[in-house]
């Protein structure tokens, strides 16, 4: 379970803090910016009774989080089977 080399071991450093950053970008507009800095224009559409800025700051920034994490999960595991450090044997 080791790296084959220390430019595998930075190589794959570099791609999980990419994708740690990318997934957290869009959670802090999903969650920020929809939910606080552009609910006023947001509320002008409609969503089962109430706007959509209001919608995001109370579920949609909870259901963006679930699936940032899952898809962490999956692209970890597609990374850790690329530089041979999976769990499995």
């Amino acid at each position: 379970m080791a790296f084959r080399s220390d430019d595998d071991k930075k190589a794959y450093w570099r791609r999980n803090l990419n994708l740690m950053f990318t997934l957290l970008a869009i959670w802090a507009l999903v969650s920020y910016g929809f939910g606080i800095v552009l609910r006023p224009l947001m509320d002008m559409i409609p969503v089962g009774g109430v706007g959509l800025g209001f919608w995001f700051a109370q579920q949609g920034s909870i259901y963006v989080f679930l699936a940032i994490v899952v898809i962490y999960a999956k692209k970890m595991r597609e990374l850790d089977r690329e530089f041979g450090v999976d769990d499995d044997e």
